[in-house]
């Protein structure tokens, strides 16, 4: 529920993991040998490219309408995750991109410009796009026999809602 009393939905924008990806990150994951922090299902697998919080369920479908007005890049995505992080302050350990593709960043600018009107922009964050792999990480990076050299493909991007630590997707989009 929202502070107004309206039930509402912990929604996020993200461009899925595929399957046979997911795998494999879980799979190099495993190799590390972590022993401290909440390693993420990997079902859950996903670089979010806008938060938005709690939203009244009456406004999911005009921000939907409003994102399906966005220029997107009429091509797939490739995101290379080649760089393992901690970010100590928030507990996390991730995957990210050395460098973010200057596609991403433009689909994240437009998302941010089209949630606007709702009044998303009080969340606003530095997009810092990762892929979470532990939450609640307190220790040094980890080392890695074998540096992380994955590349997330994504043709559509969609609104995820999440409850109760699982992902679903409510509706997507093309990117192409």
């Amino acid at each position: 529920m929202t502070n107004s009393g309206e039930p509402s939905a912990k929604l996020f924008f993200a461009l899925d993991c595929p399957s046979e990806q997911r795998k494999a990150i879980a799979l190099w994951r495993t190799e590390l040998g972590l022993r401290v922090g909440k390693p993420v299902p990997s079902d859950n697998f996903h670089l979010t490219l806008l938060f938005l919080g709690a939203v009244p369920l009456a406004q999911v479908g005009e921000v939907c309408e409003a994102v399906g007005k966005v220029r997107t890049p009429g091509q797939a995505l490739r995101i290379s995750l080649d760089r393992l992080q901690v970010w100590h302050r928030a507990g996390v350990l991730s995957l990210a991109p050395e460098q973010a593709p200057q596609e991403l960043l433009r689909l994240v600018y437009a998302l941010e410009q089209a949630m606007l009107p709702f009044g998303f922009e009080e969340t606003a964050r530095e997009f810092r796009p990762h892929l979470t792999l532990a939450r609640d990480y307190r220790a040094p990076e980890p080392e890695s026999a074998t540096p992380p050299e994955f590349f997330l493909r994504a043709e559509r991007f969609a609104l995820f809602e999440s409850h109760k630590g699982r992902y679903r997707i409510l509706q997507d989009w093309s990117l192409i």
